[in-house]
């Protein structure tokens, strides 16, 4: 067999295989092919944010510089990362449900109630903010190091710096988040971390 008989059954052997492509693209449809182009892509996406973010608890933020605050390379900056991230988690959570009652707001498609009431929810959510605020404020003038108020459908979590919280800083807890909130003590939950 010389060279032209080689190239010319490699061409042949092309074109049946190209052939048999275009048959099986044919077969399966347009539609179907996007649709599993779709799902492959999705796969991917997920296969890679899975193996580039998986056990990576760094979000690119360094919450100990620019704070105005040095802490030892230790168990103390790993509290205050530690109290950092949950107040940016709470920040996200309440940016994310923000944005989607002012969609119901501004969406045409709303009716009147849905509309009031996701102004009503924008309204405590504020309010809520202002307090967690205030409470996180208070308590660190309390003497307390480190602070973060979460509030939620008439709860309470305040998360607090502490090797041992005594009864009487948990009653200067209990009255700051009352006048705060008008939450009472027994829907106060206290975490402490340190």
């Amino acid at each position: 067999m010389n060279t032209e008989e080689k190239y010319e059954l490699i061409e042949v052997e092309e074109d049946n295989f190209f052939e048999k492509v275009k048959a099986f693209f044919a077969k399966i449809g347009r539609r179907n092919l996007i649709i599993i182009g779709a799902v492959l892509l999705v796969g991917v996406a997920i296969c890679l944010n899975w193996v580039l973010f998986a056990n990576n608890n760094d979000d690119g933020f360094d919450y100990n510089e620019g704070a105005g605050v040095e802490v030892e390379e230790n168990e103390t900056s790993e509290v205050a990362a530690y109290f950092a991230s949950t107040q940016v988690s709470r920040d996200r959570a309440r940016d994310e449900a923000l944005a989607v009652l002012q969609n119901v707001v501004d969406s045409a498609e709303s009716d009147s109630a849905e509309k009031t009431q996701a102004l009503e929810d924008i309204a405590t959510i504020a309010g809520n903010i202002e307090a967690e605020a205030n409470i996180e404020a208070m308590v660190m003038a309390k003497g307390f190091e480190q602070c973060v108020a979460i509030l939620n459908d008439g709860m309470c979590t305040v998360v607090v710096m502490t090797e041992g919280l005594m009864p009487n800083q948990m009653a200067q807890i209990n009255e700051i988040v009352y006048e705060q909130t008008g939450i009472k003590p027994v829907n106060i939950k206290y975490i402490e971390k340190n």
